[in-house]
């Protein structure tokens, strides 16, 4: 059995007990990069190789002298490159920080590597993380491992169609409207999104600030709340860091969901879901009624204003957080210009793709004096009209069920010349950043074709481990069923 099928607490559980050697599970997770990579290009930066099994090997020294302990020690993982990573690119998949090496590390990386993580490489994603395909990276597109004519999800399907293609164990990714939990959808894998705060930002090069948080990628759910578990802290560099005492996510997994009250939004189930989506999802939802779960369909409402209080409120996030990309300090700048303004003007017109100057514009647009008002405000106050609607929910039930994307994977360059049906492929997803809610994405079917459909599960803000259990609770009982 090849090491990079084991899930990542089974590789650790094995590198522990000294049946493989964290060097042995970086030099197959290289060789299925070699040999899968022209194939997928899941990767933008792929460390050096005697770097990589440098670090293998002092981790697996530190294993045997017991210094290091955790689950996760020895095993290989990838990482989306919008986290910074001291000494290694950090490109953002754009042409604007090509060649850009930070000078420190993220910290939820830093944690990762506490705990004895080999990191493998950086990831490839949509442009500055704006799109839903992997398709706008200034690097090329990365491919769906299930069938490479189809999209990954994005902006994190470079972090998915690594650890489904087996060139990892794990990765992380960022969601700002459903990065981590739509790919995973299309990929077949695990990724979860937690509660705004939970997972530090700092590091991270920002999108959305109000709306962007770190999650893990994993095989199962058992990855994701070890991953989450060994990432989560709280950081005096991240003002929206937030100090929790519940972090021992693997605590809750356990198979039981006896009287868990599960609500499923009708608003989620009608027009634009196509029915074998449809049908999986309400499928697994069955079998977690199978284990004692109560079921109970509801009006979520709003649902039709969550895509434009979204698109409004993150393009005027990133219209700001862009601006620091000019030529000046670091990235891309362009080679002939006359004077400060037009060598703006033309390493931002360079340096920038479409999708990217498209959501600029937008930003600055709504931002802009006249328009604020009208706008940006209005989006505000509908966000916080859905984070009450939401509320109300949790005041019934403790997990909402709902698909992780209305359709499977579509195939490549289907979307980019749609942008408005690419941006209403985030419906049932970015409600949940919104309102700064937890959410997780299993694996739950395919369609007829063989590509993956996710079973989404929301939670209530820091109830990670309601999502968790019935998480687990599904994946172990379709386990048994296949």
């Amino acid at each position: 059995m090849s090491l990079m099928s084991l899930t990542a607490v089974e590789l650790g559980r094995k590198i522990r007990a000294g049946e493989v050697t964290a060097t042995e599970a970086a030099q197959e997770a290289l060789a299925q990069i070699r040999e899968k990579e022209d194939s997928i290009h899941s990767f933008v930066t792929v460390r050096e190789e005697d770097q990589i099994l440098a670090d293998a090997a002092r981790v697996q020294k530190q294993i045997k002298e017991g210094t290091l302990s955790g689950p996760l020690a020895g095993v290989p993982a990838a990482l989306k490159d919008n986290l910074c990573t001291e000494g290694i690119l950090t490109t953002c998949s754009s042409k604007m920080l090509a060649g850009f090496q930070p000078t420190y590390t993220a910290e939820a990386v830093r944690n990762l590597e506490q705990a004895g993580v080999v990191v493998i490489g950086k990831t490839n994603m949509d442009e500055f993380a704006m799109g839903s395909t992997t398709e706008t990276s200034a690097y090329g597109v990365t491919r769906n491992p299930h069938n490479t004519e189809h999209v990954p999800g994005g902006s994190s399907g470079g972090s998915c169609a690594a650890v489904a293609a087996g060139e990892c164990s794990f990765a992380l990714g960022s969601d700002t409207g459903g990065s981590i939990r739509q790919p995973s959808s299309f990929c077949g894998v695990a990724g979860m999104k937690p509660t705004y705060g939970t997972v530090s930002r700092y590091g991270l090069i920002a999108y959305g600030s109000s709306l962007d948080q770190i999650g893990p990628i994993g095989r199962d759910v058992t990855d994701c709340a070890t991953i989450l578990e060994t990432i989560a802290s709280y950081d005096k560099k991240d003002s929206t860091s937030i100090p929790r005492e519940d972090t021992d996510f693997t605590s809750a997994l356990v198979e039981d969901v006896r009287g868990m009250r599960i609500g499923i939004p009708k608003d989620y189930f009608g027009e634009g879901l196509d029915s074998e989506v449809a049908e999986a999802v309400l499928t697994a939802a069955k079998e977690l009624e199978k284990k004692g779960a109560v079921l109970e369909e509801f009006d979520l409402s709003l649902v039709e204003y969550a895509i434009p209080a979204y698109y409004v409120i993150a393009c005027a996030e990133a219209s700001s957080n862009l601006s620091r990309f000019d030529g000046v300090k670091y990235g891309y700048r362009a080679e002939k210009y006359e004077g400060l303004h037009d060598m703006y003007k033309k390493t931002r017109s360079e340096g920038f793709g479409t999708e990217v100057k498209r959501r600029i514009m937008l930003g600055s647009f709504v931002l802009s004096s006249g328009y604020y008002d009208a706008y940006y405000l209005k989006a505000l106050r509908t966000k916080a009209l859905i984070k009450q609607a939401f509320d109300r929910a949790f005041g019934t039930y403790d997990v909402i069920l709902s698909p992780a994307a209305p359709t499977t994977a579509p195939k490549i360059g289907e979307s980019l010349g749609n942008p408005i049906q690419m941006y209403l492929g985030d419906i049932y997803t970015i409600s949940v950043n919104l309102a700064g809610l937890p959410g997780i994405t299993v694996p739950c079917g395919a369609d007829h074709a063989g590509l993956p459909v996710g079973l989404q599960l929301i939670g209530d803000c820091f109830q990670e481990k309601n999502l968790i259990r019935a998480a687990y609770t599904y994946e172990r009982e379709r386990g048994r069923s296949k």
